[in-house]
C-alpha cells in the first residue's frame, strides 16, 4: 500500500497535528542509553519493513555499539499516532513523515546542518531545498519523491480517433467527449476529488491556470480567480458526464486502478503508477506519458511531492550522533538509491539519481521534470492543519459554489498563519 507520495491507497497527505499547544523546547520522547535510537517509518507497501530491517541490520554491524529501534506504523494512522507522540512527548528520535513546520516551529527538531554530514546536504537536489526549510532554516531532509504526469490509454485514444494526448483544457475536454461517444465503457477523464488526496489533483489543475495555493510573495491565494475558474472548468467536465462518477467522493487509488484495468481513458497519473497499479493488472496496457495539461498549452507545470525525515532533539538532544550517523549511513548513495528504486519512487539526491536514472529508463522523464517542479507550501507552519481541511472539502466545491468554498479555505489559511 504505497501513500500520498506514491500511492494513495492510505489517507491523508499532510495531517492536522493540532500542536501549536505544545511546550517548546526537546521532548523526553526517544527513551533509552544515547546510542539507541527509536525510528518510526510509514509503510508505502509490503516491502518498506524488509527494506528498512537490512539497512539497519547493516548499518548495527558497521558502527558496533549503536542499535535502531524501527517502528512501522500504517498512513491510515499516521497522523493520529504522530499527534500522540508530540502531545504526550513520546516523539520518536527520527520520523519519516510528510510535513514538519510545526514541530520546527515549536523547537522540537534538530536543524539538518546538526545531523547531515556537508556531503550528504551538498547531494540533495537543489530543486527540494526550499521545501525543507522553515523561516530559512533547513529542518527536513527529503526521503522519497514524486512528480506527475499524464498518463493515457492507447487504445482508448485510437478507438476514439485521437492521435496525441491533450496540451490544453480545451483538447482535454474535446479528447473526453470523443472517448464518451466512442467507448461506452470507459470513462473519459479521472478526476480524483476525495478526501484522499484532493490537495492534489486540485493543485495540478490550478497550477496549469496560474493558479495555486500561494502567490509570488506566499501570501495564501486559495479563493484567487484563477483557482475559482479551475473548480468551475472541472465541476463543467463532471457536469458533462467526461468523468467518473462522483468525483468528489472518489479517491485516487480508485481512478488508478481503473485505469489499470483499461476503464478510464486518461489521468493525471504518477511515477509508481506502473509498480504500484498497472503492472499487478495487466503489464502489457498500452499507455503513453506526456506533460499535465495546461489551459494555454503553453506551458506544462508538473507536481512535485516528498516525504521526510527529521530527527527530534529528545533527550536534550544527547542522541545527535547516534541520529547523523544513522541518517548519513542512509544517505550514501547506493543505499537511498535502492530504496527508493524498490519503493517505486524518484531519487532526493543527485547521486541516487544518477544510479536509479541509468538503472530504471522508465523514470527518466519524471526525473528530467523534477527541476520544474511545484511544491506545496511545507515551510509554512499552517499547511499540515490546513491540508487536511481542503482534503476534506475541496470536492463539495464540485457539487456546490466554487467561490464559496474556496473562500471558506482562504479564509481558514489566513486564520491559521
Amino acid at each position: 500500500m504505497k501513500r500520498h507520495l506514491m500511492g494513495a491507497i492510505a489517507a491523508g497527505l499532510t495531517v492536522a497535528l493540532g500542536v501549536s499547544g505544545c511546550s517548546k523546547g526537546s521532548s523526553s520522547g526517544g527513551g533509552g542509553d544515547d546510542k539507541t535510537i527509536r525510528f518510526v517509518a510509514a509503510i508505502y507497501d509490503d516491502k518498506t519493513k524488509s527494506l528498512w530491517d537490512s539497512l539497519i541490520k547493516t548499518f548495527e554491524e558497521q558502527n558496533k555499539g549503536y542499535k535502531v529501534n524501527l517502528e512501522m506504523v500504517d498512513w491510515t494512522q499516521m497522523d493520529a499516532k504522530v499527534k500522540t507522540y508530540v502531545q504526550t512527548k513520546q516523539t520518536p528520535d527520527i520520523l519519516n513523515y510528510n510535513a514538519f513546520a510545526d514541530f520546527a516551529r515549536d523547537g522540537l527538531l534538530f536543524p539538518a546542518s546538526d545531523v547531515l554530514s556537508p556531503q550528504v546536504s551538498s547531494d540533495i537536489l537543489p530543486s527540494f531545498i526550499d521545501g525543507d526549510k522553515y523561516k530559512g532554516i533547513q529542518y527536513a531532509v527529503p526521503l522519497l519523491s514524486s512528480v506527475r504526469l499524464f498518463f493515457y490509454n492507447k487504445d482508448v485514444f485510437k478507438k476514439a480517433g485521437i492521435d496525441t494526448p491533450p496540451k490544453t483544457w480545451d483538447d482535454v475536454k474535446a479528447d473526453a467527449q470523443k472517448i464518451k461517444d466512442k467507448d461506452k465503457g470507459v470513462f473519459p477523464l479521472g478526476l480524483p476529488l476525495g478526501a484522499e488526496e484532493s490537495q492534489a489533483e486540485f493543485f495540478m489543475w490550478a497550477m496549469n491556470n496560474g493558479g495555486g495555493y500561494v502567490d509570488q510573495s506566499g501570501n495564501w491565494a486559495i479563493d484567487s480567480q484563477a483557482n475559482v475558474d479551475t473548480v468551475n472548468y472541472l465541476k463543467d467536465l463532471t457536469k458533462s458526464g467526461l468523468t467518473q462518477p462522483n468525483p468528489e467522493t472518489t479517491d485516487r487509488k480508485d481512478v488508478f486502478n481503473e485505469f489499470a484495468q483499461g476503464k478510464i481513458g486518461m489521468l493525471n497519473g504518477a511515477v509508481f503508477m506502473p509498480a504500484g497499479f498497472i503492472n499487478k493488472v495487466n503489464a502489457k496496457l498500452p499507455y503513453g506519458i506526456a506533460p499535465l495539461p495546461s489551459k494555454s498549452g503553453s506551458t506544462s507545470n508538473t507536481l512535485g511531492v516528498q516525504d521526510f525525515l527529521v530527527a527530534f532533539k529528545n533527550n536534550g538532544g544527547k542522541k545527535k550522533d547516534a541520529v547523523s550517523k544513522f541518517l548519513n549511513f542512509f544517505y550514501q548513495a547506493n543505499n537511498v538509491a535502492n530504496f527508493q528504486k524498490e519503493e517505486g519512487f524518484l531519487p532526493v539526491t543527485k547521486s541516487a539519481g544518477d544510479v536509479i536514472a541509468n538503472a530504471v529508463p522508465y523514470d527518466k522523464p519524471f526525473i528530467d521534470a523534477l527541476p520544474n517542479a511545484k511544491f506545496y507550501p511545507t515551510g509554512n507552519a499552517a499547511w499540515g492543519p490546513l491540508a487536511n481541511t481542503i482534503k476534506e472539502k475541496l470536492g463539495t466545491a464540485i457539487t456546490g459554489d466554487p467561490k464559496s468554498v474556496l473562500g471558506e479555505l482562504q479564509q481558514t489559511a489566513q486564520k491559521n498563519g
